[in-house]
């Protein structure tokens, strides 16, 4: 992961009212050079509402914004920072004009000269694989060439801190990929400094160097991506994050690091640092459980249970496998797997974990 520069974009005591009521309060937010956001959370959170401030449209009931060092208290200041600061919405809106038209259309508008402005239009096109569409009509393109349009227009203009706003919710899967692809490519190569939302755990595992997540207009766990998904502070990061096995326990004892966890009459282990008597939950992430048709000696996973399968779920190119192991247990096979193990709800099964995939949940 990419080590972000210098602060960028500081914002201290945010708040945000919508009709009286408060939609977002953020006491503290910073983001440096070159760093890419990925913003996760339900719909209502506060995603687009912490954007749409972070852009200078949605005005603050409380709090201030500094942009490199410099606060943002007058209208002056506000509209310089806008022009270094570009937002990319959901749904594309295009110029009823060609696509060339359309990606220099911010260009245009900043008086920049005929001749660099085509350069930028064909660089940026080029970027996000729309160069032959420039004569285009917007009208007639499909919802992905619309969206790459509306991103070459965006980075375009170059900005400092780029915003998109769940821009690829729209699009079919194998597009939307492809995108998503592009775009960090794009960012990767020119070190945009990048904020977006999503309520995708992949998209933003793709993109993003550090994750803010967002409940009610609160973050609740901001990290590295890796740390959020691996260690969530709390169960509805858990559940959010993809980390559907979540077990309540009674700490029987510790030895060196590690802890004997008991649930009902079954006892896991675990890693950490937990203290005898203590009431805790952990977590198990399903791509970390392992099944097979019976227990096998010599692994190094301690935890090994028998179970039964009471539902199998395709999740696209796998199949998220319940288990009914004395406790709930969730794991991802491939279509290989399934196949091997001859897959089927009601049939007896093993499933294996380390004590190094057992995450304790502090909160």
């Amino acid at each position: 992961m990419k080590r972000p520069g210098a602060c960028l974009l500081r914002a201290t005591d945010l708040e945000v009212r919508r009709e009286q009521s408060l939609t977002l309060e953020l006491p503290e937010f910073s983001l440096g050079s070159g760093e890419i956001l990925g913003l996760i959370g339900p719909n209502g959170a506060g995603k687009s509402t912490l954007l749409l401030c972070l852009a200078g449209l949605l005005p603050p009931a409380q709090g201030q914004l500094v942009f490199e060092g410099q606060a943002l208290k007058t209208p002056r200041d506000l509209a310089a920072y806008r022009r270094r600061v570009t937002l990319v919405f959901q749904e594309p809106l295009l110029l009823d004009t060609s696509v060339e038209e359309n990606i220099g259309a911010g260009l245009r508008l900043r008086g920049m000269g005929k001749p660099l402005r085509r350069r930028r239009v064909l660089e940026s096109a080029e970027r996000f694989g729309i160069g032959h569409l420039l004569g285009r009509p917007a009208r007639e393109l499909s919802g992905g060439e619309a969206q790459r349009t509306s991103l070459a227009r965006a980075c375009a203009l170059e900005p400092q801190v780029l915003l998109l706003d769940e821009p690829f919710s729209s699009l079919d899967p194998p597009t939307r990929e492809a995108l998503i692809r592009d775009l960090a490519c794009v960012l990767k190569g020119t070190g945009t400094t990048a904020i977006f939302a999503t309520h995708d755990l992949m998209e933003a595992l793709h993109l993003a160097d550090t994750l803010a997540v967002l409940r009610q207009g609160r973050v609740v766990q901001w990290g590295p991506a890796r740390e959020v998904v691996n260690h969530p502070a709390d169960e509805f990061v858990a559940n959010f994050v993809g980390m559907e096995t979540l077990l309540r326990g009674r700490v029987r004892s510790c030895a060196l690091g590690t802890f004997t966890l008991e649930i009902g009459d079954r006892e896991i282990i675990g890693t950490g640092k937990v203290e005898p008597g203590q009431n805790l939950t952990v977590g198990v992430r399903p791509e970390n459980v392992t099944l097979s048709r019976h227990l096998e000696s010599g692994t190094s996973a301690r935890n090994g249970f028998p179970g039964r399968v009471t539902r199998i779920t395709s999740r696209g190119p796998f199949f998220k496998v319940e288990l009914d192991c004395g406790f709930f247990l969730s794991a991802y096979v491939t279509e290989r797997s399934r196949e091997e193990l001859e897959l089927e709800e009601g049939r007896e099964l093993c499933a294996t974990f380390k004590a190094t995939a057992v995450h304790i949940i502090r909160r």
